[in-house]
């Protein structure tokens, strides 16, 4: 409750400059992490090749930054400490902005919380200039390679209160860490160095090729030879906006969204727009609680972004959303369902792994060394039965042949994709010879994904079916939701939801997709209107067909259990290879394996 008293005029006033930056800098800068963000950006703009970064306490002691860019002059320093003074922008044209920084407000800011020095050198001779707590001293010259040293002080002295907030020096460190991978993923051709103090925390030097080839090596050094080993190469274009990048294989895929980045003409972003793409571009090949890893390039007009959106800038604003969503979605689909007979090299070196040899402790007399096999089997002895070709084929039969040997003469050939079959395990692994190795596949997932894309092709050809309600469902609404749902009518009605304005903010449901059967029509339509307000686009509905379309794919697959023949076996295969996203079944697992000879050799000491 306020204490102003009614009768009395509360008095207007102008705060000074050291207070309008201190709350500037609540803004700006968060933490120590938001402070190297905004320095190293200011490095970038400047034209930088090479930049290192030094910080002690997790960045609340000491951050410097030190970049070779064209640096300043004496009489520049004053002026950069200056708010809204900026390099980068004339004024003129607020969405056309081709640098990270423009606001004119990360020098002021940091320099009104901490002790900053800044020690630069443009020409012939270098100058330097001391602020603390907001109060600048004299210029001075100094002793200066080209570019520009800025050190930042005991950050948030000014404002000690700020202190309370800051997580541990740990996490802190992390978090300046997981800033400089950020940047360094935006600038390939750009060397970065994280020390703290005198430990090497990250280094990436500068990447030669072009925007691939540097790109591919960046994030092979930055997020790891496992990921760019799976990942699929993005590049499509859709009316002047340009995506690119790579999305890992969705059997390639992570406990949390910490192996997603996303890009808006180099900037990093955290927008919900795009990470709500990026996960509809997954949807229906990730299991619950598993998701996507992918760095992403939106490149676009600036005049398309606003990127004046938060002091941050890690907020945008498109002019057109529903362009931008769709590019993101579509490409990530069609790059996966391009790449259906791949899976996550690591699913396969999990494998291996299992039966790698372990050794046995040292025998008490000479002689060779001797291992066993970490060799786990499941309950119950292993059973391999090798099945005959069957005279026809009309689908999977339901009483297989019991002969004990695949014709030699009859086999497919192993130079397909995922090989030719040669035995079935425990009545539910397939195992496949190939050119190069063995191919195990899980014969109940793979032809429950098989089913599944079936069943979608049909009802994306017919549309889904729906059944009308007796009394149509009247569901009360914010006129803004309203105003949502009835922009997305048409895409509803083909996913059997028909639903009709009703005057105010209602809406009327007249007709339900059947596949759902009895369904609550004004919660769902309530849980779209929610996701259309926060991500601008719904795949609830989707979802809720494809869980059915799903749930009867898995009653109509191959059950565990059940013998094949070895037709029904190639059969099997051979579908799989021409079924997008046949490496995975419908709740995200992995439906094939696939073992090196050059690898099973190893295991047996045939090769070092």
């Amino acid at each position: 409750m306020s204490n102003h008293d009614p009768h009395m005029r509360p008095v207007i006033r102008q705060l000074d400059d050291s207070v309008a930056n201190r709350i500037a800098a609540g803004e700006v800068v968060e933490r120590p992490a938001s402070a190297v963000k905004e320095l190293v950006e200011n490095a970038l703009d400047a034209g930088a090749r090479r930049i290192d970064v030094t910080i002690a306490q997790g960045g609340k002691a000491l951050i410097r930054v030190v970049d070779d860019g064209c640096g300043m002059t004496a009489e520049d320093l004053p002026l950069a400490l200056s708010r809204h003074a900026t390099s980068k922008i004339d004024g003129s044209d607020l969405l056309d902005i081709h640098s990270f920084g423009f606001r004119g407000e990360a020098l002021p800011s940091l320099a009104a919380v901490g002790r900053l020095s800044i020690t630069s050198r443009a020409g012939s001779e270098g100058a330097e200039i001391r602020v603390t707590a907001g109060r600048a001293d004299a210029v001075r010259p100094a002793s200066a390679n080209r570019g520009t040293v800025v050190e930042l002080r005991d950050l948030f002295f000014a404002t000690p209160a700020r202190l309370k907030f800051l997580r541990s020096e740990r996490a802190e460190t992390q978090a300046v860490a997981e800033v400089m991978r950020r940047l360094a993923m935006a600038e390939p051709s750009v060397g970065f160095t994280l020390h703290d103090e005198d430990r090497l925390i990250f280094r990436a030097d500068a990447e030669q090729g072009d925007l691939f080839d540097a790109l591919h090596a960046r994030l092979a050094r930055v997020m790891g030879r496992d990921f760019i080993d799976n990942a699929i190469p993005i590049d499509a274009e859709r009316e002047g906006v340009r995506l690119t990048g790579f999305a890992a294989l969705p059997t390639y895929s992570r406990g949390a969204a910490v192996a997603q980045h996303v890009f808006v003409n180099t900037r990093p972003v955290r927008d919900k727009l795009l990470t709500g793409a990026l996960r509809a571009g997954y949807f229906d090949t990730l299991p619950s609680g598993r998701y996507p890893a992918a760095v992403l390039f939106v490149d676009c007009d600036p005049h398309f972004v606003d990127v004046n959106v938060h002091p941050a800038k890690a907020e945008v604003r498109f002019r057109a959303p529903d362009v931008v969503r769709g590019l993101v979605v579509s490409s990530l689909r069609n790059a996966l369902a391009g790449a259906s007979r791949r899976a996550s090299d690591t699913v396969g070196a999990a494998t291996l792994a299992a039966f790698r040899p372990e050794p046995q402790a040292a025998p008490e007399r000479a002689g060779p060394p001797r291992y066993q096999m970490d060799y786990r089997p499941s309950p119950g002895a292993i059973s391999m039965a090798y099945q005959a070709q069957a005279p026809s084929f009309g689908g999977f039969a339901e009483a297989p042949s019991a002969r004990s040997e695949i014709p030699v003469e009859n086999a497919a050939s192993d130079e397909a994709p995922l090989g030719a079959a040669r035995a079935q395990l425990h009545e539910n692994y397939i195992i496949a010879q190939t050119g190069d190795g063995v191919v195990i596949v899980d014969q109940h997932a793979a032809h429950e994904r098989l089913v599944y894309e079936r069943l979608k092709g049909q009802a994306d050809a017919t549309g889904i079916a729906s059944q009308a309600l007796l009394i149509p469902e009247i569901v009360e609404l914010p006129e803004g939701d309203a105003a949502r749902i009835m922009a997305v009518a048409d895409e509803l009605a083909g996913l059997g939801l028909v639903v009709e304005a009703f005057g105010g903010g209602a809406v009327a449901v007249r007709e339900v997709p059947a596949l759902l059967g009895k369904v609550d029509a004004t919660a769902l339509i309530r849980d779209i209107a929610d996701d259309l307000a926060d991500q601008g686009a719904s795949d609830r509905l989707r979802a809720r067909v494809d869980a059915v379309l799903s749930s009867m794919a898995c009653h109509g697959s191959v059950r565990s259990g059940r013998r094949m023949t070895a037709e029904e076996m190639n059969a099997l295969l051979r579908e799989m290879e021409r079924t997008p996203r046949s490496g995975q079944c419908n709740h995200g697992r992995p439906t094939w394996v696939k073992l090196s000879l050059q690898d099973i050799e190893r295991l047996f000491g045939r090769r070092d």
